[in-house]
């Protein structure tokens, strides 16, 4: 391995001719040029220079390492930039996987308050639901990851991954517009035994099913779909109604369904998760920032 402050330093001692030029060019004083020649010249294990006169002249080995010290140095200032981009949050790229629903409202939100701040930080984005948007982010697929839980569910966050809650986003009952429990300002779940349902992706379903056993039945679940869409048309057609966060309903919204708060009141925990060493990265830490102000501005937050 090069020290490559000798490398520097050789390759100015070439350029100038001599070691009083590259002293004089480098601010050293000569005896400290010599010093660092002898110890690029141990490590290399063969002399660079040899004495033509008063002046220096390359030896093979001298011509050689001459041939790439304008290279390595060129490659060395190369990187120096690019590290500093990234520290200075001028460049960087992170990796995000987030369910549906998030992709659709609290990343468009987020990239777009980066993009007009830090434009060179690249964002990637990816979906998955989880509990496998988080086993991608252990894996190593993504950067940070979006998900959401629900209490009384347990949640295994691996020790190396950080939880950073963002928003609490409140469960709504999904109705045609002319249901007769439209009239009401929040519906009792109770009330919704006899229904037909339209159940949603695993987790939601899980969890949906342990609120309703809570209310003493067992939902009639007509369809499954993960598709928030299909939701709203099948409820639309009153061929059953469905549970749905309220964040979907933020951007997707059929007009002939009627959301209402569910009595008692249901909600679940959307969350950002990092690697915890992750935290140090300019660009992660960034990210997490505009998620954190635009998940802020959410109702049910």
């Amino acid at each position: 391995m090069f020290d490559s402050r000798h490398i520097k330093t050789f390759h100015e001692v070439v350029r100038t001719g001599s070691y009083s030029a590259a002293a004089r060019a480098l601010g050293y004083t000569q005896p400290a040029i010599t010093q660092q020649m002898k110890a690029l010249e141990r490590e290399v294990g063969t002399p660079l220079f040899t004495r033509a006169g008063r002046g220096l002249r390359l030896t093979e080995a001298g011509e050689t390492l001459s041939r790439h010290a304008a290279a390595i140095l060129d490659t060395m200032t190369t990187a120096q930039q690019q590290m500093n981009a990234l520290t200075r949050l001028h460049t960087g790229r992170v990796r995000v996987c987030a369910f549906p629903s998030a992709n659709a409202t609290l990343i468009p939100e987020a990239m777009a308050r980066l993009a007009a701040g830090h434009p060179g930080v690249r964002v990637e984005l990816s979906e998955d639901e989880p509990p496998e948007s988080l086993h991608r982010l252990v894996r190593g697929e993504c950067d940070l990851t979006l998900a959401f839980t629900y209490p009384g569910l347990h949640e295994d966050v691996p020790e190396e991954v950080e939880e950073i809650p963002l928003l609490e986003d409140q469960l709504l009952v999904l109705l045609p517009t002319r249901h007769p429990l439209t009239r009401r300002r929040a519906v009792n779940l109770a009330d919704l035994a006899g229904e037909r349902w339209i159940a949603g992706c695993l987790r939601c379903r899980v969890n949906f099913l342990h609120e309703c056993a809570e209310q003493g039945f067992a939902p009639d679940i007509a369809f499954t779909t993960d598709d928030n869409l299909v939701v709203q048309s099948l409820v639309a057609e009153g061929l059953g109604i469905a549970m749905m966060p309220g964040l979907v309903l933020n951007f997707l919204r059929h007009e002939k369904v009627t959301g209402r708060a569910l009595a008692p009141a249901s909600k679940r925990q959307v969350s950002a998760y990092v690697l915890r060493e992750h935290l140090r990265i300019p660009a992660t830490a960034l990210v997490l920032d505009e998620l954190r102000t635009v998940a802020a501005n959410k109702i049910g937050c």
